[in-house]
């Protein structure tokens, strides 16, 4: 009989607007926010709980945060404490185990089937570690212990926050089975109501749909949702992997016609996906914008250059020229995104590679 394998999910809970927290007392207990800190322009970035208690979240409108809670404080984001404080995460989690797999600089896998504290419960480790965190950091985390990448990435979300949530084999079905389709891998805002439409609202009703069924709402992955319907996730933890790509994007509460708006609304986009890719030691020369229209209409301009993407300014300076390629000028906008690719390739300084510009078809999204 195979021994099922042992995997931690760490995710750290309000990541930014913990740190702000533990770094200025005088936002201790404070519904707090970090992004733009312009009422008219700004976008919320990370929430406190106390934020969240009034509907705050990331991706929302500074705006529109502060009708939802007036007395709200918004400041700046400061990445380099963050990517600090993930630093210090990272060399406790290597006490344990050299399987990490990094997501963002607040979450991780970790494989502790085998571990360095030679300890045969996994449980255990993620409990030492959420201490490690609180008693090194100052922050907490949330840990989610299961057999596989799904369960175990479900289950930190589950007792948010400060929660260690673990879900044995013989827990797993029944976890499933009750299991919003919304929180399942890969489901966003184009396939939930897709589902949803077809009856499918929970882990049980997607296990009882037909390959076929499968097969016209996910495509290429249907084999993909029909073992995680069935608790079955053979993705292992990779510590090597290569990534094609690394982005973010954010969908705004009210749409927004402001170019201004919109820049502003990248800008901590862009500072994410550039900290990732820092954290990383890695790079990327091509530069793409996402915009989804008001009409759920989808749009993505493209920007190769010769040397990779490695400040901010420039990325923003480039993003300002992709947003004049769309229509967000005359079209309400829903939903921005940020991405660079081509990561990790060579870079040649001296090869005058002309600039290219990648101007994708509309989809519906």
């Amino acid at each position: 009989m195979t021994t099922p394998r042992k995997l931690i999910h760490i995710d750290m809970d309000a990541f930014y607007a913990s740190v702000e927290q533990r770094d200025f007392p005088q936002y201790r207990g404070v519904p707090l926010a970090v992004g733009g800190t312009t009422a008219q322009r700004g976008v919320i970035a990370a929430a406190s709980y106390e934020a969240r208690a009034f509907g705050v979240k990331s991706a929302m409108s500074t705006y529109k945060a502060l009708q939802l809670c007036p007395q709200l404080v918004v400041v700046p984001g400061r990445f380099d404490a963050y990517k600090q404080v993930s630093a210090q995460i990272k060399a406790i989690f290597s006490d344990y185990t050299d399987l990490i797999e990094p997501l963002s600089l607040d979450e991780a896998y970790l494989e502790v089937t085998e571990n360095k504290k030679h300890s045969p419960s996994a449980t255990l480790i993620a409990y030492e570690i959420k201490q490690r965190i609180v008693a090194e950091t100052g922050l907490t985390a949330s840990a989610g212990v299961s057999y596989n990448k799904f369960l175990a990435k479900v289950a930190s979300d589950f007792n948010k926050p400060n929660g260690l949530c673990v879900i044995q084999p013989h827990q797993a079905q029944a976890f499933i089975d009750k299991l919003p389709i919304g929180q399942f891998y890969g489901v966003g805002e184009k396939t939930e109501p897709k589902l949803k439409a077809l009856g499918v609202y929970t882990g049980a009703d997607l296990r009882q749909l037909s390959p076929q069924s499968l097969q016209s709402i996910f495509g290429r992955t249907a084999d993909f949702y029909y073992h995680l319907a069935r608790g079955q996730d053979d993705r292992a933890v990779e510590t090597n992997w290569v990534r094609k790509s690394i982005g973010t994007e954010n969908t705004f509460n009210q749409d927004i016609t402001d170019k201004a708006q919109m820049l502003q609304a990248l800008r901590p986009m862009s500072e994410e996906v550039l900290d990732w890719m820092q954290a990383h030691d890695t790079f990327g020369r091509t530069l793409t914008l996402k915009v989804k229209y008001s009409d759920f209409q989808q749009v993505t301009r493209s920007r190769t250059e010769p040397k990779a993407f490695r400040d901010v300014e420039k990325m923003m300076k480039h993003l300002s020229q992709l947003l004049d390629l769309t229509q967000a000028n005359a079209k309400p906008v829903r939903l921005l995104g940020v991405s660079l690719s081509k990561l990790g390739e060579a870079e040649r300084p001296d090869e005058p590679e002309p600039t290219s510009w990648q101007l994708s078809l509309p989809l519906l999204a």
